[in-house]
């Protein structure tokens, strides 16, 4: 590790760019391409929100550097989660992904995907997922200075998580919802320290 790759007195790491990132977004080039261009930004439509909340289902246990590998697997495999294209899988298309290498061949987790699917298309009723998901936005968002200070559930993803599973979608934890609201900017958890802090235009620095 060089010097510069250590991290600093509140958490970050500055890399050879003399950007500062947490540790988790610092070293892996994967990883910091997505932390730099997507993680945390504003996601809108019921498309963009549905594949988020099918790829953190699919996460729950793993890492997120092995979701986003098999995100492009992940996407010709689903119909690019077009949420009327899932919602209509029958068993063969079941059979068909659980013999998929590219992505997550958990049973339990793609007939998941496909209820959730289902659970997208009934909530157009009700104004739509994306639109579901932000309702539960807090009025403050957390301003940890060290990864250590970083929630990994809040009162709405908690709420959120409850209020999904009445509408009928699973693999919708709490734990698994905070980092859903994480990623699509519902709160804003990059350090105080890092260059992306603020960048959703949504949460005042620091």
């Amino acid at each position: 590790m060089s010097p510069i790759d250590e991290p600093t007195d509140n958490g970050v790491i500055i890399g050879a760019d003399g950007l500062a990132r947490p540790p988790w977004a610092a070293r892996d080039p994967l990883l910091r391409e997505y932390y730099d261009t997507e993680w945390g930004m504003p996601v809108r439509g019921e498309q963009p929100m549905f594949e988020r909340v099918s790829l953190e289902g699919f996460q729950a246990g793993l890492s997120w550097a092995t979701i986003l590998r098999k995100r492009p697997a992940f996407r010709e495999a689903f119909h690019h989660f077009d949420p009327d294209a899932v919602a209509a899988y029958t068993e063969d298309d079941v059979a068909r992904l659980l013999a998929n290498a590219g992505i997550v061949r958990n049973q339990a987790k793609i007939r998941a995907a496909i209820t959730n699917a289902r659970a997208t298309v009934d909530l157009r009723e009700e104004g739509g997922l994306d639109a579901f998901v932000w309702s539960f936005q807090p009025e403050t968002t957390p301003h940890p200075r060290t990864p250590a200070e970083v929630p990994t559930t809040s009162p709405e993803s908690v709420a959120l998580s409850k209020a999904l599973r009445r509408k009928g979608f699973r693999f919708v934890g709490p734990t698994t919802m905070f980092a859903l609201m994480e990623a699509v900017g519902v709160v804003d958890t990059h350090l105080v320290g890092s260059h992306r802090r603020g960048c959703s235009g949504i949460w005042q620095r620091p």
